[in-house]
């Protein structure tokens, strides 16, 4: 399937059929007030001292969406969060250390754990968005088949994949303080939660 999306994708970029514009995809969006979680570092997964998790649900409407997954890609852009990719989260806890990331649920449904194994179970659908900062773990417990989902990036920071070494913790623990802060949320633009949120 992600094979069939990558290039589902590659099609709309270079012909640009069936990519939506940014006030359409924008039009897709329902305001919701983002849920939050903090979790504490646990010696393995250092999770973010200083910011939260944020859960939007059924934030975009997809049900009518010729492919969903390009409605979550042209907002995210649209956004200022770019770099995305259509696949599915990790089955095992992972974190990334120097950028945080945005998770858009384009079809299907799963269970995640959030923050490690003492954090939080949380069940996502279609229209749902994640917001994770830098250093906070997630994995995927359980998927329905047609799980895609469509991640992407602030433009500062740097990509990297942690899996909960006691040598990656340490140097986490020093790289999370200076991930910048992005300036745009990625569902609601310059005035969304988000703003609030991560830089109180």
């Amino acid at each position: 399937m992600y094979l069939t999306e990558t290039l589902k994708r590659t099609v709309e970029k270079i012909t640009g059929r069936g990519k939506p514009t940014d006030r359409q995809a924008r039009a897709a969006v329902r305001r919701r007030k983002p849920k939050t979680f903090r979790f504490k570092d646990n010696g393995l997964i250092p999770n973010n001292p200083d910011l939260p998790v944020g859960i939007y649900p059924q934030a975009v409407q997809l049900a009518r969406a010729k492919d969903p997954a390009a409605v979550l890609e042209a907002l995210f852009e649209a956004n200022q969060w770019g770099e995305s990719w259509r696949n599915g989260i990790y089955d095992y806890v992972h974190y990334h250390s120097a950028i945080h990331e945005v998770l858009g649920i384009a079809r299907g449904r799963a269970r995640l754990r959030l923050g490690g194994d003492n954090g939080k179970e949380v069940d996502v659908t279609a229209g749902d968005v994640l917001l994770i900062p830098a250093g906070t773990g997630h994995q995927c417990l359980m998927e329905s088949e047609d799980f895609l989902v469509v991640g992407a990036y602030p433009p500062a920071g740097k990509y990297d994949l942690c899996r909960g070494s006691k040598a990656e913790h340490t140097k986490a623990l020093k790289s999370i303080p200076k991930v910048p802060r992005p300036n745009s949320d990625p569902v609601l633009g310059k005035n969304g939660p988000l703003l609030k949120l991560w830089h109180s």
